[in-house]
Formats: C-alpha cells, sequence, structure tokens
C-alpha cells in the first residue's frame, strides 16, 4: 500500500478570518478589561508624578484637624505593614556610589503607608566589585571625613512634626557619590559603567529590560575579580576547613557534642543516656582499655567507629586534594613561570671533575622538514593568566554567565578575611558561641 497523500493546503477564507480575530479580539479585551469584584469596578492604576505623594503627606503631618479624624482606623490598620515597608526602604537604599537613586513607589491615598514598589536586582562579580572598590575608598573616607558625618540620635524631638521634604531637602544638593577612579588601560573593560545603577542593562551581556541573565566577557570578569580582592579570601585549600564544614556541624548536633572552637548546638536526640546503655561485649569494664581518651574530632570525623549509637550522622570528606595554584601578586609575571614557593634552587655542592667526558659526534642532523609539534601556536596570550586565575577563583567569579540576585541576598563578608564564622577560634580563647 502507498502511503496516504495528503490533501492540498487551503487557505482560509475572509468569514474564517474574520471570526478568528473576533475570538482573539474577545480574549484579550477579558484580559486586559476592568475586574469586577462584587459589583466593584477596578480602575486601573496610573503613574503620578511625585508631587501627588508629597502633597499627600505634606497635608497629613497634622492629624489632630478633625477632617482626618475618619483617616485614623486606616492608620491603624496600616501598621502591620510598617515591617514589609521598611524592608523595601533599606532594600532600595542608595549604594555609596550612588548619588541619588529614583523608585516607584505604591501609596495609599489617605498617606498611611508607602512601600518602596521595586526589587533592586543586581549582577553579582559586578556588585562585589562595586563594595570591594568601596572597602579601599571607605578607609580613605575614614581618615578625610568628605562625605558621611557622624549623627545624634535621636535627631527629632517626640513632639516635633516631621520635616517637609519639598521644602528641606528637595532644593539641597546631595553630595558627590564615592567612586574609585579607574585606570584608563588596566580597568579599560569596566571602566564606563561599573558605577552605573543598573550595569550593562543595555548591551548584549544582559537577557534583556528584565535584567534577569548575564554573561560576562573573560577581561571583564578578571577585572572585576580584581577590583573584588579586598573582599575576597585567599584560602583555596578544602583541607583547611576539615572538620569546620557543613557536614561535621550536622555530625556534631546528632551526637551532642562540640567541635573545640566552633558551635554549641541544642542535642538533636534528647533521649540519649550513657549509663541506660545495656552491656555487652563492646562496652564491659573488664574487657575495655582505655589508654587515651577519645576526642572530640574523632567521634565527629569517623561517626561509626567511635560512637556507640551514631544515628543522622553525615561522613564528611578526610582529604581533598592538594592546591598547588599561588596567586600571582604581579600581573607583569608570564602566564607560566617557576614560583621560588614550589620550585625552589638550592645550594647544592659542586663536584669538580678533573676528566672531562668526551662525546662521540654522530654528525646526526633532522630532516629539514621536520618541526615540532604547535610551533607557530603562542605559548601563552594576554587572557591565559586571568583565565588560570579564575579558574581558581570562588564563587561568582569562576562563572560566565548567570542569574541575576536580590542585592540583599548576596554575602559581602563571608568571602573575605573577616569572615571567621568559617575559622576555629584558638583553643584558648573564650567560648562566644551560644546553643542554637
Amino acid at each position: 500500500m502507498g502511503a496516504p497523500q495528503q490533501a492540498p493546503y487551503t487557505p482560509p477564507s475572509e468569514e474564517e478570518l474574520q471570526e478568528k480575530a473576533r475570538k482573539w479580539q474577545q480574549l484579550q479585551s477579558k484580559r486586559y478589561a476592568d475586574k469586577r469584584k462584587f459589583g466593584f469596578v477596578e480602575s486601573q492604576k496610573e503613574d503620578l508624578p511625585p508631587q501627588h505623594v508629597r502633597k499627600i503627606i505634606a497635608d497629613h503631618g497634622d492629624m489632630s484637624n478633625k477632617k482626618f479624624r475618619h483617616d485614623k482606623r486606616v492608620y491603624l490598620g496600616a501598621l502591620k505593614y510598617m515591617p514589609h515597608a521598611v524592608i523595601k526602604l533599606l532594600e532600595n537604599m542608595p549604594m555609596p556610589w550612588e548619588q541619588i537613586r529614583d523608585v516607584k513607589v505604591l501609596y495609599h491615598i489617605t498617606g498611611a503607608i508607602t512601600f518602596v514598589n521595586e526589587t533592586p536586582f543586581v549582577i553579582e562579580p559586578v556588585f562585589i566589585a562595586q563594595w570591594g572598590t568601596m572597602w579601599i575608598m571607605m578607609r580613605r573616607e575614614k581618615r578625610d571625613r568628605r562625605h558621611f558625618k557622624r549623627m545624634r540620635f535621636p535627631p527629632f524631638d517626640d513632639e516635633e512634626p516631621p520635616l517637609d521634604y519639598s521644602d528641606n531637602i528637595l532644593d539641597v544638593p546631595p553630595l558627590e557619590p564615592i567612586q574609585m577612579e579607574m585606570d584608563p588601560q588596566e580597568d579599560a573593560a569596566v571602566a564606563e559603567w561599573l558605577y552605573d545603577h543598573k550595569p550593562l542593562s543595555q548591551t548584549k551581556f544582559v537577557n534583556g529590560p528584565s535584567y534577569r541573565r548575564w554573561k560576562l566577557s573573560l577581561p571583564m570578569m578578571s577585572t572585576l575579580f580584581r577590583l573584588s580582592g579586598q573582599l575576597l579570601s585567599d584560602l583555596l585549600d578544602d583541607n583547611y576547613f576539615y572538620l569546620f564544614d557543613l557536614k561535621s556541624f550536622f555530625t556534631s548536633k546528632a551526637l551532642n557534642q562540640a567541635i573545640p572552637g566552633g558551635p554549641k548546638f541544642e542535642p538533636l536526640f534528647r533521649d540519649v543516656n550513657v549509663g541506660d546503655e545495656d552491656w555487652n561485649e563492646f562496652n564491659d569494664i573488664n574487657k575495655i582499655i582505655i589508654r587515651q581518651p577519645i576526642r572530640t574530632e574523632y567521634r565527629i570525623a569517623f561517626p561509626y567507629l567511635y560512637n556507640s549509637m551514631p544515628r543522622a550522622v553525615y561522613l564528611s570528606k578526610y582529604h581533598t586534594p592538594h592546591v598547588v595554584y599561588i596567586k600571582t601578586e604581579d600581573p607583569d609575571l608570564p602566564a607560566f613561570y617557576y614560583d621560588p614557593l614550589i620550585n625552589p634552587i638550592s645550594h647544592r655542592q659542586i663536584t669538580k671533575f678533573d676528566d672531562v667526558i668526551e662525546w662521540e659526534d654522530d654528525d646526526f642532523e633532522l630532516p629539514d622538514g621536520v618541526e615540532p609539534f604547535l610551533s607557530e601556536a603562542p605559548l601563552y596570550t594576554d587572557n591565559t593568566a586571568n583565565g588560570i586565575a579564575l579558574l581558581w577563583a570562588p564563587r561568582p567569579f569562576h562563572m560566565r554567565s548567570g542569574h541575576t540576585r536580590r542585592a540583599v541576598d548576596i554575602p559581602l563578608s563571608s568571602r573575605g578575611t573577616a569572615s571567621t564564622f568559617r575559622q576555629s577560634s584558638p583553643s584558648r580563647s573564650a567560648c562566644l558561641t551560644r546553643s542554637c
């Protein structure tokens, strides 16, 4: 049997096209029409000028007037949303490198409460590099005190009315932003857009107006990584954090043990009592020979060996391969060189031979057409050293692309040497941790 023949294509008639257009228009009219809820018509909200909300707040400065007696119930009801309004205000606070920041707000018609109606998304490596440069500039600021002054609290008395924004703040010119001067050669990849409000928002490195995905080039990432050096740690070896990682903490909580110099936890299982254990041949006092006490580190590192009843324990890594990467401090060094830390040239005793060994000359020569492999390819380029540095860089500098994150979700203090919670405190120091 032959293959079934397909019917020839016939274009739709004019009536079918009109019917299809009518259905589409009906669907879109339902989608964008005013929504009716119990007979109430909710009109579409339009953006209003900022003078509107300023006038509402200025008029409601004194609530003792009788015309506002009906609004007091609204003000009391809006108090439960005040924490969210404060969080949104802190989330959209201008950064030190920004002079001003214009945001959209969502406010009640009575001025009872106002929300900042934006969520700031940032490119993670750019945001860390910005704060890395601020670390350097803030040290100069503490010395010179050009932008910030100490403030006395409370700034206003209890009975003092709030200041009007239009009269007292609007006409005052803002202070200059704190920005580090960029080098035209070394920082050329990021110099033009590093301190913008939304860096690279109108370029090919971001997906579009939604500002949700980014993809940066190698020169950009290497420059951002260098500018973030003040906030990043130099510890690359995971063996440094042995028994001080999440799995070890889970095991210590399950065993009700505390790592020396580490956090203390509430016990995970409260029914454990050493005196209630049944007698067996492993805990018989006549058979047990204790040559040295079992340390807490042994119990956590090998929970199934040194504990009688291990429950909900995790096996952490015993050892990870050694890291032989050494971060180069001098940018003028070539990509591949002999570092004196791992390639020491020791002074050995030189033995002199009186008898010179004479080699026989066989007159061997390679043919004229023989060339070494990859003789025309360069050993390294300008980006080789930067690529090797980014290969060993911490997150997010070891990535070429990713998703933007909220600015408040990006940790800054946990990346550098100031982060002491990933390092065990000295054994002689007082224990400052509390049970959690």
